[in-house]
């Protein structure tokens, strides 16, 4: 075990960015096209650093999976991107901002990242209104804000329900701007299958054409890597269904550490599951429960019309349980206390696995138009999926897999131990701890890419002197080797269960016993029972078709056998942290009302796990998490 460095700056946390951005080598515009810098992923981060970098005059790649970057992951954000500009006059600051993220993470993130993070906030919203995103206002034209869990002011910005669409077009157009100055060269349809190192740094990727099975090899003098989180190891999850693990897990494999991979979240508000086949979930945002109210019937079993439930025989739940913050506590509580209620028997709907977030005394004290105006498109949604109108009937919700707070381990310039390895956004683990506040993965994706990732790549890059790499190099060869005998093998085995079978198995695995709630019994049960269900997969999987085609299955195999393997790894973390954090809940270590019990004497820091081979334990680094400007306390939201 080594103890890692994240390279954090010295100085007053409120100095410390700018200190270091003075302190940072620069690259002169001429010699910036010079330079190839390899960018995976096409979302919020990978877009805009694209896009700036291609600005600035350096030679960029970007690759995405999708048919175009305007099919990320990033548009499927609803509720907003926080910023501490104080709009309101509430009491907000950067300070706050900072506080509040540091908190909800349950005291697991780097203090230095966190405060850059809410620094760079309010120069984002003036990026994203400079490049046209469609706001709401308020009467007075004056940028609108709205709160979100876990926090006691509004400073969410917002585009109804539809923020991170208007994000992405808004990172889209910039990212086309500088295709069409042929600063960007864009691959589409492209799937990233492995990293490349020569001489101890990344220095390409080897990648297949999703359209022909063309395996080609990519180099560079630096790859960033932003191809979001792994959320859907749990099969069911609000991700897309293409969101994966691939290109962070191969990076593992090379040598690139995970880092509290454990740390998964799961959101409160969520269409709940309908049925053994469906293939994935549905947010509801989290803004929703500005003006909704959840409840439960007080009686357990009660199957009547919420409309025939008197108020005085219903349970505001969240409200009673944590009257400071009430419906907005942050999302793991508030997952928690909701499985908590259905579990006792509470639960509404078919399957009892649900609650009610009901918008009845927000349409009358504001009136149905404002709440259109608002949430309309979210309602909208929320009918055709159910068939139910939630002005006239509540919603119903449970909570569901989101967001993974844990990814490559990273320093504080956002690269990873391989030197030349820059990580971005959901895919990297720097910036929210055990728990993520609603409204700040926008945030960091877009800070990250437009702010941070140009001036530090800049000084990896005018570093020590690299000589020219050909994709003739015998690196380059030995893995492209490898990606092909990789899917050699995945077409050879012939079996009888379909990739997907093999991940809906999985992910009930995962959800059951390293979700929401994990025991050690639970836990070590599911490290074998992975075992045995990897094993099966190479005897039986069925892939059919070739490489030479567009083969949707020979990718969902190969994904699903990447998954296979990383959730051994989740397991690990979840096993060895034993405490109960955020969204790392041990019921081993909770109070006797079921909040979680952290250990900081022993396991205050990041775990960061280095590859020894499939079915082999990992080797565990740590990173200590030093507290200079808060103190860890009793996360209480009551």
């Amino acid at each position: 075990m080594t103890q890692l460095d994240g390279r954090v700056p010295s100085g007053p946390i409120a100095e410390k960015w700018d200190r270091h951005r003075r302190q940072l080598r620069l690259v002169a515009p001429a010699n910036r096209r010079k330079f190839r810098i390899i960018v995976v992923g096409s979302g919020l981060a990978g877009a805009s650093a694209a896009a700036t970098l291609g600005q600035l005059g350096y030679q960029v790649d970007c690759f995405c999976f999708q048919d175009s970057p305007r099919r990320a992951h990033s548009i499927a954000a609803q509720g907003g991107i926080n910023a501490a500009k104080n709009y309101q006059n509430d009491g907000d600051n950067v300070w706050r901002l900072f506080y509040d993220t540091i908190k909800g993470g349950d005291f697991r993130s780097r203090e230095a990242n966190v405060y850059r993070l809410a620094q760079i906030s309010t120069a984002i919203i003036d990026q994203c209104v400079a490049l046209g995103v469609p706001f709401a206002r308020e009467y007075g034209g004056m940028l609108a804000n709205r709160s979100f869990g876990g926090v006691q002011v509004s400073r969410t910005f917002y585009a109804r329900g539809q923020t991170g669409q208007q994000l992405l077009l808004a990172c889209y157009s910039a990212l086309a701007r500088q295709i069409d100055a042929g600063n960007v060269r864009m691959y589409p349809r492209t799937e990233m299958l492995d990293l490349v190192i020569v001489d101890g740094k990344a220095r390409g990727i080897i990648t297949r054409n999703l359209v022909t099975g063309e395996i080609q090899r990519h180099a560079a003098h630096a790859v960033c890597l932003a191809t979001g989180g792994y959320g859907n190891i749990y099969y069911l999850s609000t991700n897309a269904a293409g969101c994966n693990v691939t290109a962070t897990y191969r990076a593992y494999k090379r040598g690139a550490y995970f880092a509290n991979p454990c740390f998964t979240q799961i959101h409160p508000t969520c269409i709940p599951p309908h049925g053994e086949h469906q293939s994935k979930l549905t947010l509801m945002s989290e803004s929703l429960r500005n003006d909704g109210r959840i409840w439960v019937p007080k009686r357990k079993g009660d199957r009547r019309p919420p409309q025939e439930i008197p108020e005085s025989e219903r349970d505001y739940f969240l409200e009673r349980m944590y009257p400071a913050f009430g419906n907005l506590v942050p999302r793991d509580i508030a997952s928690r206390a909701i499985k908590r209620i259905c579990d006792q028997g509470y639960g509404v709907g078919p399957l009892g696995i649900g609650v009610y977030l009901d918008f009845s005394d927000a349409i009358k004290r504001l009136g149905r138009s404002t709440i259109e105006q608002r949430y309309g498109n979210l309602f909208e949604m929320y009918e055709r999926i159910t068939g139910e109108d939630p002005y006239e009937v509540p919603m119903r919700i449970y909570p569901a897999s989101h967001y993974t707070m844990g990814g490559l381990w990273v320093d504080y310039n956002l690269m990873s131990n391989i030197p030349g390895l820059f990580v971005l956004g959901e895919a990297n683990f720097s910036d929210h701890g055990a728990n993520r506040l609603g409204a700040s993965a926008l945030m960091q994706g877009l800070a990250d890419g437009f702010f941070i990732i140009p001036n530090t790549i800049a000084h990896y890059l005018a570093g020590e002197p690299m000589q020219p790499v050909s994709t003739d190099h015998d690196a380059f060869a030995e893995a492209e080797n490898e990606v092909r005998l990789r899917i050699r093998r995945l077409l050879q085995v012939k079996g009888r269960r379909t990739p997907d079978s093999f991940h809906r198995e999985l992910g009930r695995l995962m959800w059951d016993n390293c979700g929401m709630i994990r025991n050690r019994e639970g836990l070590q049960r599911t490290l074998e029972k992975v075992a045995q269900l990897r094993e099966e997969f190479w005897e039986n999987v069925n892939v059919l078709g070739s490489n030479e085609q567009f083969n949707i299955m020979l990718e969902k195999a190969g994904r699903v056998a990447d998954f296979l393997e990383f959730a051994e790894l989740m397991c690990y973390d979840a096993l060895h942290r034993e405490e109960s954090c955020g969204a790392h809940f041990r019921e081993e270590y909770q109070t006797p009302d079921g909040e979680a019990v952290r250990n900081d004497e022993q396991f205050c820091y990041v775990a960061a796990w280095e590859y020894q081979g499939v079915g082999q334990k990992p080797t565990l680094h740590k990173e200590p998490l030093v507290f200079e400007e808060v103190k860890p306390t009793v996360r209480s939201y009551k």
